[in-house]
């Protein structure tokens, strides 16, 4: 069946074209393919990432910065906590994310320090960035681990060479991403007062992120092409 995705949530996986028939196949269309990732990861990153901003600048201003670092903090455990009682499968991402939070946030309580606070992620940030070029050293690319937050994969799909090389690539690609998001960070931190600062860093990364995001997607879709790929429902 030559469709497009439907607008609507679909439960679908990346798989190779299959000799029958018996199976929906979706074909790989640029327009849906993004807004099929989209449905599936821009949920995780905006629980992940632009709620705590939100939180901590609301409670900062009403209740003092670390009420707002604990308010954050809580606001990670509970989205994975949520989770585990209901059963659902906690995305990597939050998982990153809300381990980064509670170090940033030990770290901060215990300096008092808003801008230990924020200069932790910085560093953070930077280790992630040799986390992921070491993955590739290691012959484990992350990107491989992070893939099935936003596109499931057919178990034989990852071991094919072309995707392996697909999944070393883009972890190098954020491996850089990571290093620019930190960068810029630093650079807005030491120059700018803690409000403006929480606002600029959020929309600085999310342009970072998201351009990252598009060249991510179009490579893969360019490989996922050449290897005649599709998507079906299950």
């Amino acid at each position: 069946m030559d469709e497009a995705p439907a607008s609507g949530s679909l439960t679908w996986m990346l798989v190779g074209r299959p000799d029958d028939h018996e199976r929906e196949l979706l074909p790989l269309r640029t327009r849906e393919v993004l807004a099929a990732v989209a449905r599936r990861g821009v949920p995780s990153l905006v629980e992940a990432t632009l709620v705590p901003t939100l939180l901590f600048l609301v409670v900062s201003a009403t209740l003092g910065a670390a009420a707002a670092m604990a308010s954050v903090l809580a606001w990670g455990f509970g989205a994975i906590g949520r989770r585990l009682l209901l059963g659902h499968r906690i995305p990597t991402i939050l998982v990153l994310a809300t381990v980064g939070l509670t170090v940033r946030t030990v770290v901060g309580l215990a300096s008092g320090s808003t801008f230990a606070y924020f200069v932790q992620p910085v560093a953070t940030t930077v280790v992630l960035a040799g986390i992921f070029a070491g993955s590739v050293v290691v012959g484990r690319p992350a990107i491989a681990r992070l893939a099935h937050d936003f596109c499931p994969l057919e178990p034989t799909i990852a071991g094919r060479p072309a995707i392996a090389r697909l999944f070393t690539g883009l972890t190098l690609l954020w491996a850089g991403v990571h290093l620019a998001t930190a960068a810029t960070t630093f650079g807005m931190l030491v120059s700018l007062p803690v409000p403006m600062f929480v606002a600029l860093k959020t929309a600085a990364s999310a342009a970072i992120t998201v351009s990252a995001v598009a060249v991510t997607v179009m490579w893969a879709l360019h490989t996922a092409r050449r290897e005649d790929l599709v998507f079906t429902v299950v």
